[in-house]
């Protein structure tokens, strides 16, 4: 069970009582801020040796490090280097935005080296391999794109971003803005590309029971962008 439906059910994980030691709040208040929904616990199945940490109402503002590696520098040593300088530097969580070299192998050493909660952006893998698979990212389909977030969950990822708010009638909204910075978000951008170039709906936002599905089944938080 993920971490709010043991909280449902009234089940102090070691999660929550290490969230609960780690804020000094009672652990009935975790479990129904839990239950409510105002508090997430992002906790993998997969990440061995994790130290939860809790994010929400009544909590410490926590700090995130980005790292990861662009498509001109970076490596598994160099991207260590980083976690373990964040980690040092008391980060309450970790992202790997690796958009260059091999990702995967690079995601998974992080995740075994990272005893903070680890987050992604799914769609960075999932078009980079579709450019190299299909030559550009809007030929990248929607089976593709859910494999990518099942494998990263299956490696250990606790959190993920996933851009569900770009809808059709967002794009709509934008056409009649003229807003001057258009959109700000790299993964955001290449979903409206696909969208586009498809004349389809966001495959996150008419698929979302299947993200939802993925999960619950490995406990992952998802920050919805």
């Amino acid at each position: 069970m993920t971490q709010k439906e043991l909280a449902q059910k009234g089940v102090v994980s070691p999660q929550i009582q290490q969230v609960a030691r780690s804020e000094n709040a009672q652990t009935d208040f975790i479990l129904q801020c839990l239950t409510e929904g105002t508090i997430v616990i992002p906790a993998n199945i997969n990440h061995s040796e994790l130290v939860p940490c809790g994010m929400g109402k009544g909590l410490r503002t926590k700090v995130n490090a980005n790292i990861g590696t662009s498509s001109d520098f970076g490596t598994v040593d160099t991207e260590l280097v980083k976690l373990r300088v964040a980690i040092e530097s008391g980060a309450d969580t970790v992202m790997d935005l690796s958009t260059g070299g091999d990702i995967k192998t690079i995601r998974r050493a992080i995740a075994a080296a990272c005893p903070l909660p680890l987050g992604t952006v799914p769609i960075y893998q999932a078009g980079l391999e579709a450019i190299e698979n299909h030559g550009a990212i809007v030929n990248t389909t929607v089976d593709e794109l859910f494999a990518v977030i099942e494998e990263q969950a299956k490696d250990g990822v606790d959190f993920m971003t996933v851009h569900c708010g770009v809808t059709q009638s967002a794009i709509d909204r934008l056409r009649h803005q003229r807003r001057v910075t258009d959109v700000v978000s790299r993964g955001g951008a290449f979903l409206i590309g696909w969208m586009l170039h498809n004349e389809q709906e966001n495959p996150l936002y008419a698929n979302y029971d299947r993200l939802i599905e993925i999960a619950l089944k490995f406990d992952i938080t998802l920050s919805l962008g």
